[in-house]
């Protein structure tokens, strides 16, 4: 393997992950300017999801920023970007009921939500050293900083792993609720939502095949190194 072997790779899903970015853009745009038949704002969606599922003691907030909605497992809150937590759209549904699917996950204690969780804090340190033992490594020929690098890249990777059943999961719940309930009030509704979280989800895979890519290449340079 070869540092130069994977990079027509890296730049190929490079450029798959900004068309998956401009087709979020455009699926969020789309139905976040249709209005859901039952008139509920993504706030109201999520209060009434996890009162329905033994969840009153998590609060729903706002945050501010686009699409910048999350679960906080540390203090039990569903948060929603601004424009979801006001909007009766059929995307602002989606995306707060996927949110709810997140607490759900945290209640009944998701071994793949558990183990994100635990991972976490020691990845995020991890990251941050990784690239600095990779340049020092290359810098004075010590290998077994590289290999360390590539570890700790590949421990990443396991992270961005672990997620994407997280997520699935999530838009699984939120689209079985949304049916369920009938939030959207029509089939077209249904699909718009489905379109929603499939496109937030393709982000996800995007971002695992990135670090994929980045990880091979690294190890392609540790492997050299010996």
């Amino acid at each position: 393997m070869y540092i130069d072997s994977y990079t027509p790779l890296i730049l190929l899903i490079f450029v798959a992950s900004l068309v998956i970015q401009g087709y979020l853009s455009r699926t969020y745009g789309r139905w976040g300017g249709v209005r859901n038949e039952r008139n509920l704002t993504g706030a109201q969606v999520a209060r009434m999801m996890l009162d329905d599922n033994g969840l009153q003691s998590v609060e729903v907030r706002r945050v501010p920023g686009r699409l910048s909605d999350h679960y906080d497992p540390r203090n039990k809150t569903v948060n929603l970007s601004e424009g979801n937590y006001d909007a009766p759209s059929v995307a602002a549904m989606a995306v707060a009921a996927h949110e709810v699917g997140h607490a759900i996950q945290d209640k009944v204690r998701m071994p793949a939500l558990v183990l994100r969780a635990q991972l976490a804090g020691p990845l995020s340190l991890g990251m941050n050293l990784a690239p600095w033992l990779l340049m020092l490594g290359i810098g004075i020929q010590m290998s077994g900083l590289i290999w360390l690098g590539a570890v700790l890249f590949g421990l990443a990777l396991l992270f961005h792993l672990v997620t994407l059943p997280v997520e699935f999961d999530a838009s699984r719940r939120a689209l079985q609720y949304i049916g369920a309930r009938q939030l959207t009030g029509s089939a077209e509704g249904n699909a718009g939502a489905q379109k929603v979280l499939t496109a937030a989800a393709l982000t996800y895979v995007a971002g695992f095949a990135m670090a994929l890519a980045q990880f091979l290449q690294i190890l392609g340079i540790a492997r050299r190194s010996d």
